[in-house]
């Protein structure tokens, strides 16, 4: 985080102040809005396994799901617990913080799979209007 950011005052009352450049939501939802970071808090409704939740998330690699777990973690949104097994098996799940984004993250999903033919036919008819 830079100095900027946490030096920075807002003034809350300035409607304009969340589109600021220093502002401090800028990151955090960078961090847990990208499509990575959805999919596994979705997957996250019941604690599961580092592996059960690459099964389900097709397309991701093992490194960038690492990564969006690290990140998730980092801010508040889900916990790592090491199982006491042999081998070691870790176990994510969701906290608080992160069952409260359940709500709009499901509202946003369910917009898109609602949408999603409408979306796809304007693309393609944008995509037939500017071809060369």
């Amino acid at each position: 985080m830079t100095d900027a950011m946490t030096d920075a005052t807002f003034d809350i009352t300035d409607p304009d102040w969340v589109f600021r450049v220093d502002c401090p939501s800028r990151p955090i939802l960078d961090q847990i809005a990208d499509k990575w970071s959805v999919m596994a808090m979705a997957v996250l409704e019941e604690p599961r396994r580092f592996n059960e939740i690459k099964r389900r998330m097709e397309g991701i690699t093992q490194r960038v799901l690492t990564q969006t777990l690290r990140k998730l973690e980092r801010n508040g949104m889900i916990e790592r617990r090491v199982l006491p097994t042999s081998p070691v098996g870790v176990e994510y799940s969701l906290t608080p913080l992160g069952r409260s984004l359940q709500e709009p993250f499901g509202v946003l999903y369910r917009w898109t799979v609602e949408h999603a033919g409408e979306i796809r036919q304007r693309q393609k008819d944008y995509d037939a209007r500017t071809a060369p």
